[in-house]
């Protein structure tokens, strides 16, 4: 743990401010801070746990629900695969792995390695586990605050959408290959144009998936010829 730490502390000064606006965005909709920190502990899925506010303050609707959390977290597939030789060795210790996967942590473990004399399985799990163990703590304290002070909550479901432009600035700086990114904005503003702001995402989501497949095997092909 005391190796972990330190490699996990830009993490925990995000997680702490998010899980705050967490918590407190599910309070206004009248779920208490318990419900924040189960919600935190039990899905722990970030950007989705800020979409299911408005999936359980709205109509019961599980197949639209089911998708939604498909496409946001389809992701993840990707983070899993990646991980699964890393994890191979992991014993016990493997689901908890696969379910602490968030993407603040599939960073941290692919950059990080274990200091001399440090277990590596003991190193990652600690990271992992210290990153989630911010994210409860932060939702926690964002429920309790919000149950404590009566305030306009309006634009705190904003802070996911801050936090991804931050991410894409960031990619965008730090990678030549700007594709990803320009297939993303484009397929995102016609879906936009074509289906509206409430219908977009879920079609975007798939347009952006089928996009980088296409250009991904016209890549391969190009270089095995």
């Amino acid at each position: 743990m005391r190796a972990a730490f330190p490699h996990t502390i830009p993490v925990m000064l995000g997680y702490l401010f998010l899980g705050t606006a967490f918590g407190i965005l599910l309070n206004s909709r009248g779920y208490g801070w318990g419900w924040a920190v189960l919600m935190s502990v039990f899905v722990y899925a970030g950007s989705m746990q800020f979409v299911a506010i408005g999936l359980l303050s709205g109509p019961f609707l599980p197949l639209q629900a089911a998708l939604m959390t498909l496409m946001i977290n389809a992701r993840h597939t990707f983070y899993g695969i990646s991980m699964l030789e890393r994890f191979k060795s992991m014993g016990k210790k493997k689901p908890y792995m696969i379910f602490s996967l968030t993407d603040e942590t599939f960073s941290l473990l692919c950059s990080v390695r274990a200091p001399e004399g440090v277990d590596e399985d003991k190193f990652l799990l600690w990271v992992s586990l210290l990153d989630q163990l911010y994210w409860v703590a932060g939702s926690a304290v964002g429920g309790i605050i919000g149950s404590m002070a009566s305030f306009n909550t309006k634009g705190i479901d904003f802070v996911m959408t801050a936090l991804f432009t931050v991410i894409f600035i960031d990619q965008w700086e730090h990678n030549r290959n700007h594709l990803p990114a320009l297939v993303g904005l484009g397929g995102s503003v016609l879906c936009l144009a074509v289906f509206g702001s409430a219908n977009f995402i879920l079609p975007s989501m798939a347009l952006i998936v089928l996009a980088l497949s296409l250009f991904r095997k016209n890549a391969e092909e190009e270089e095995s010829a």
